[in-house]
């Protein structure tokens, strides 16, 4: 077997780019005019920012000439090399350089636009003995990175600065909201939040009214479902913009009435005071406001509201929105009147030509309901002619009424007809389930119950434990009624009342004593999953006293892969979720994208490997538990794969860490290739390089994933070895720290 090499690459050396892109398809709040009234946005408003004077001398003002030609000599060199050669420069001039000289050339390289090369003056000067926090200095680097979008450099200056206890400039503030609001990155935006909250709250300053309407915008620019979570914010934002005597502008009005009409639960009197101020500013209410009206009383019925809204809707310019019909049809649901319902849906055929999928699911969910079977199949059987999708709400709206009417057959051939044209669900599932159990099919309800097991995709949960376990206590099938018993025991699930009565009679008869519920210990498959998790970025919070521990999953919800992940996780540390985190409703699709473990003493040793002092860092024993499991754990949540067919892996913490753990893959015969963005490396399989890893991972993958993660193949395996280079970990000097051997790294911001 050749020798395997690792490689940290840069894109200015020839290598092809990575696509880091993430596709957002959700709609979002409809703005009515531009970025703002005055036309101006945060990003082009930072003229006459507050911000320290920066005094440096000139180079003729240093006084020994030898000094001077040094100083000229570093300032044309550095720009011209990569971050680390010019560690090594600067290192070889340690005797010599003091404070002023590498003031001096970090200004130099800010002058003449070379924000990298200033940065890596500043971090190298930083760990030098004679080192005085310069806050001037601070402040001018910290805000040319975030200009120039480079949020983490940005960042990690401005906790320098606070580390020192000093509050940032209000300029840095406002750059670094800015340059997070100019990214995609996931979770840039709860950052740039929180920024702005220091900004009032820890500095006193008072933002420019382009700031506020950007981090407001920012949050309106998300669906629906996902900014509705960031009410306080917007209200704070609203606060801000009144107690400044700032103007606030129709969009900032129609946005947080759009906001409260998502809450599950809706202030009326808040919503009524925002309508209020917009009439008494002089503003007409737009559609968007109509319909978020609309939105909320259907969650209220409130039948008057609602028609008063539709009038005014009526006689809007441009034409009714298809969401409108959805909520007025939901309204009149709300207070019986189904036929009402149902002439709103077919006016919308009528007014818009068709009806949208949401309209369908609505009519449906509606007619199920209140169980109008004649009407509800003849909308089903409508809704698959037209060809629109998804199918799946719908039909379990429809197994769901055939139920509750002990239609059992047509709950069957719906069931038969579903899989046929849909994705498996495992609501659809647990309904056919409770439908076999119910009519004594104790067979099949078995076969049906290990097919749920079996796909990760649907999986089982406590109510279909509890279904298949009350048909084996109603058949007779004592032993197998013992067998789910164990499994919900190990896996903490709930066992209803009524069962258990039965169940502690069979238990008596087998057993000296009722079993216990097992004490929480972590399988060997769900310790290897939670390491690939960690390396993917899963975090750990502890206790003031670090003994309790907690793990919370955080996935994508923008991801389809994560979307299948998440349900597979869930069902795989049911047991350890914290009791919040197990309310999951009957739909398929209502597992949070965040969720939480109880907090136990038990992940104390992840923990103390992985997030030490509350840092995420790469433990010294990883060499030992990369797992071709871990590996595909890892991949299916800290990975994707590229539109190329490359295969990339998240990595957070220190150069040595992912020294030893590129060196596990070589010896494991993958070549691979890293580079840095910001805090974070990507470990990329390239070409043909990723058919070896997924040759190693696939059979762990979930079946689900594997057409979505596969390895695309480029190159014939027998080239691999020949396309890397070496890459020298140590070829640095010992007092580079952080930007060791980093000679071939990218360190771009995405």
């Amino acid at each position: 077997m050749q020798s395997q090499k690792c490689n940290f690459v840069d894109d200015k050396e020839g290598e092809k780019k990575w696509d880091f892109s993430k596709i957002e398809n959700e709609d979002a709040f409809a703005f009515d005019d531009g970025v703002g009234s005055d036309g101006v946005s945060a990003g082009n408003d930072m003229k006459h920012l507050a911000m320290p004077e920066l005094e440096v001398k000139d180079l003729e003002e240093f006084p020994e000439q030898w000094r001077r030609s040094k100083l000229a000599w570093l300032c044309k060199e550095l720009p011209a090399h990569k971050a680390g050669t010019v560690v090594r420069i600067l290192n070889a001039q340690r005797k010599w350089l003091k404070q002023e000289d590498a003031t001096y050339l970090a200004v130099h390289c800010m002058r003449i636009r070379e924000n990298e090369t200033g940065f890596r003056v500043y971090k190298w000067m930083m760990q030098r003995p004679w080192y005085l926090f310069d806050f001037a200095l601070a402040t001018k680097l910290a805000d040319y990175m975030g200009k120039e979008r480079k949020f983490a450099k940005c960042r990690e200056i401005f906790d320098d600065i606070i580390n020192q206890g000093r509050v940032p400039s209000e300029s840095t503030f406002h750059i670094l909201i800015v340059a997070y609001l100019s990214t995609p990155v996931q979770g840039c935006l709860d950052e740039a939040c929180g920024i702005y909250n220091r900004m009032i709250q820890l500095g006193g300053y008072r933002p420019r009214l382009s700031l506020h309407n950007s981090l407001f915008r920012a949050i309106l620019s998300k669906p629906g479902g996902f900014s509705k979570y960031y009410l306080k914010q917007a209200e704070f934002i609203f606060h801000n913009l009144e107690t400044c005597g700032l103007e606030i502008q129709k969009d900032i009005y129609s946005g947080l009435i759009w906001l409260h009409s998502y809450q599950d639960t809706i202030d009326k009197e808040r919503i009524k005071s925002l309508r209020k101020m917009m009439q008494e500013a002089g503003m007409e209410e737009g559609k968007e406001v109509l319909v978020s009206i609309l939105r909320a009383c259907s969650k209220e019925g409130d039948i008057e509201e609602a028609e008063r809204t539709w009038l005014k809707l009526l006689d809007s310019e441009g034409g009714i929105p298809s969401q409108a019909f959805v909520y007025k049809m939901e309204v009149y649901a709300r207070i019986g009147e189904i036929m009402r319902s149902l002439e709103v849906f077919r006016e919308m055929q009528k007014y818009l030509g068709s009806a949208s999928v949401a309209a369908y699911h609505k009519i449906i969910e509606v007619l199920c309901k209140s169980q109008q079977i004649d009407l509800a199949e003849s909308f089903m059987k409508e809704f698959i002619e037209s060809g629109k999708k998804p199918l799946m709400p719908s039909y379990i709206e429809l197994t769901d009424m055939y139920l509750n009417l002990s239609l059992h057959d047509k709950v069957e051939s719906t069931f038969l007809e579903c899989l046929e044209k849909c994705q498996p669900n495992r609501a659809i599932y647990n309904i056919y389930l409770d439908s076999l159990v119910k009519v004594g099919n104790i067979g099949k309800a078995r076969e049906i119950f290990r097919q749920m097991h079996q796909n990760v995709a649907v999986g089982v949960s406590a109510k279909s434990c509890n279904t298949i376990l009350g048909g084996y206590l109603s058949s007779g099938d004592f032993l197998k009624a013992e067998k789910i018993y164990d499994m919900m025991c190990l896996k903490k699930y709930e066992i209803e009342s009524p069962l258990m009565e039965k169940l502690e009679y069979v238990l008596s008869l087998s057993r000296k004593e009722v079993k216990k519920p097992v004490s929480l210990k972590l399988s060997k498959e769900q310790r290897e999953i939670l390491v690939g998790f960690l390396l993917g970025g899963l975090q750990i919070d502890s206790d003031g006293e670090r003994k309790n521990h907690m793990l919370r999953f955080e996935f994508n919800q923008n991801s389809v892969v994560h979307s299948l992940l998440k349900r597979h996780i869930h069902d795989q540390y049911h047991e350890w979720l914290h009791p919040s985190s197990k309310l999951v409703t009957y739909g398929n699709d209502d597992i949070p994208h965040k969720f939480s473990t109880i907090s136990h003493t038990y992940f104390g040793f992840y923990a103390d490997q992985f997030w030490p002092k509350g840092q995420q860092v790469i433990p010294k024993l990883i060499h030992r538990w990369l797992s071709p499991l871990v590996l595909a754990y890892w991949y299916m949540y800290g990975g994707y794969r590229t539109s190329s067919g490359d295969i990339l892996l998240k990595l957070k913490g220190s150069r040595e860490g992912v020294e030893k753990v590129v060196k596990t893959l070589r010896a494991k015969s993958l070549n691979c290739r890293v580079k840095r963005k910001g805090k974070v490396f990507w470990i990329g399989f390239i070409g043909s390089d990723s058919t070896w890893f997924w040759k190693l991972v696939e059979p762990y993958i979930l079946d689900d994933l594997k057409d979505l993660l596969k390895a695309g193949s480029h190159d014939s395996a027998e080239d691999y070895a020949a396309e890397s280079q070496d890459f020298n970990f140590d070829s640095a000097s010992e007092s580079d720290s952080d930007e060791k051997a980093s000679d071939n790294i990218d360190d771009d911001n995405r």
